[in-house]
């Protein structure tokens, strides 16, 4: 078999590789004038592909950006995106030689980690990624009387004019993004991609909201008539686009400006964080219906010492936990989490015996917080040598927020 030379792409293959991953979802070709606002989103350098008889048939590609993870450190991260292989070269080894590639290439930028949403969720386990932060769909009734009279309001909402949206969402989102584990940075690339096309060229209306705290703008919501077909003017469904707000006061003040919007039968939101308190802010927690949960940020680990070594853990006993890392051997080892670092000390099979051991996929499902090590165990992710450990891991891995990133890309 001979070898698949993955290499990065110039700039003047970069429309190509863009109606390869199209196609890939069944997408058309994007005209002129759309390749001239998507082009700006392909970070130089940071598309791979593979060439077959001078034809491009796969590609894959990220932008560089930052996320925040347990304790408070915010660490260097590839944002893995447009990934795909051209129909009739599929199951030829292509995109394992591509994901492969990659890693290296983000391992060689100094990115401690890769992260995807995964268009299917059988592919990316098997190249160290693991479901690292979850949300859930919500569908609220809509009124303005639902949300509590004694919640916690202490700021106020106003609403945006057109030209304010796209520099008020990205001040605001810069300044709160990263306070959540999970959450990350969004580039120029991406604030022009997915919300100035859709203020610009598609022209939506969109309903934009700011919440102004005690300290500043600290929340805002970005909502659109929702697709009901049939409905009446008090039927229709407001979507939640993007919401971010960095706490209880802040939710409950943007929600409850949505709920109480006119001609709106409902609000719904789907990928919202776990444990956003919808139903506690509401007299009547039914009208809170959770209409689904799914995958959010899929995480791959790049560079375990330095994933571990940044996290904060909760006060446990140490815990010696080994890694294995099929494709980056450099990662492997056994590390010791006590007193509140992480550190390795000792390679796979030498003197130091582990009490508990994973893959780098399973590490991540723990790493941000959204799996107790305990679930992990228990499921056959982690295995656990000493079974007294598995409660130490619990602790030391806690997090006193579910992870979130709440950044579609």
């Amino acid at each position: 078999m001979s070898t698949i030379d993955v290499r990065p792409l110039d700039p003047d293959d970069l429309r190509s590789a863009h109606t390869l991953f199209g196609a890939a979802l069944h997408h058309a070709p994007a005209d002129d004038a759309a390749w001239a606002r998507i082009a700006s989103s392909y970070s130089p350098g940071r598309t791979l592909g593979v060439h077959e008889d001078g034809a491009l048939v796969a590609t894959a590609t990220s932008f560089p950006s930052e996320m925040a993870v347990p304790g408070g450190a915010v660490l260097p991260f590839a944002a893995v995106t447009r990934v795909g292989v051209r129909a009739d070269h599929t199951r030829r080894g292509l995109l394992t030689a591509m994901m492969r590639a990659q890693l290296e290439d983000v391992a060689a930028r100094g990115e401690a980690f890769a992260s995807l949403r995964a268009s299917e969720a059988r592919i990316y386990g098997r190249f160290g990624y693991g479901v690292a932060t979850r949300g859930r769909g919500v569908r609220v009734r809509a009124d303005a009387a639902l949300v509590r009279a004694d919640a916690p309001r202490t700021g106020t909402v106003r609403l945006l004019e057109r030209a304010e949206i796209a520099p008020v969402l990205r001040d605001v989102h810069a300044r709160i993004a990263l306070r959540r584990a999970g959450g990350m940075t969004r580039n120029d690339g991406w604030w022009g991609l997915l919300l100035e096309r859709r203020l610009e060229v598609d022209r939506a209306h969109v309903l934009a909201l700011v919440h102004r705290g005690p300290d500043g703008d600290d929340g805002f919501a970005l909502a659109r008539l929702g697709d009901e077909p049939g409905a009446g003017f008090a039927e229709r469904r407001l979507d939640v686009v993007d919401l971010h707000a960095a706490d209880a006061a802040g939710t409950a003040a943007l929600w409850g400006f949505l709920l109480g919007t006119d001609l709106i039968g409902s609000v719904q939101g789907d990928l919202r964080p776990l444990d956003e308190p919808l139903e506690l802010l509401l007299t009547d927690p039914r009208a809170c219906a959770v209409t689904g949960q799914g995958d959010e940020v899929w995480l791959r680990i790049v560079d375990v010492p330095t994933a571990l070594a940044a996290r904060g853990y909760g006060t446990a006993e140490p815990v010696l936990l080994a890694v294995h890392d099929a494709l980056r051997e450099a990662n492997a080892g056994v590390y010791r989490i006590a007193d509140g670092v992480a550190e390795r000390v000792g390679p796979l099979g030498g003197p130091v015996r582990p009490e508990l051991e994973c893959g780098v996929a399973g590490l991540a499902m723990a790493y941000l917080g959204d799996r107790r090590p305990s679930e992990l165990v228990a499921t056959g992710w982690w295995t656990a040598p000493d079974a007294a450990a598995v409660p130490r891991a619990d602790a030391a891995f806690a997090t006193a927020t579910s992870p979130w990133c709440g950044t579609f890309f």
